[in-house]
């Protein structure tokens, strides 16, 4: 079992992300065994901030805006988002994120 960080459900990958904003550039890495860390340019205004989280997690995992969903924490630093797609690929790439564990 892989950190709590991510899991595969039916039609993709529910992750957890702690965000940072205004956080320079926008980067997407390991964070915790709980979530993801998040750092984006945008402020959270307006919603800017969820929308570039949404295209961040779209580009890091090679799927399109749409396919990528915040599930909770909308207005919360710590948000749960699903991505669609193919479960195995995204494990994939959520697992190369975080690199070998020792």
């Amino acid at each position: 079992m892989g950190p709590a960080a991510w899991r595969s459900v039916d039609d993709g990958l529910a992750i957890a992300v702690r965000v940072t904003p205004r956080g320079g550039r926008d980067a997407l890495a390991a964070g915790t065994l709980e979530h993801f860390a998040a750092r984006l340019a945008a402020a959270p205004v307006d919603g800017a901030a969820n929308a570039g989280l949404v295209a961040l997690v779209a580009k890091t995992f090679g799927v399109p805006k749409r396919a990528v969903t915040i599930i909770s924490g909308e207005t919360a630093r710590l948000k749960r988002l699903h991505i669609a797609g193919d479960s195995t690929v995204l494990a994939e790439i959520a697992s190369a994120l975080y690199g070998p564990r020792a």
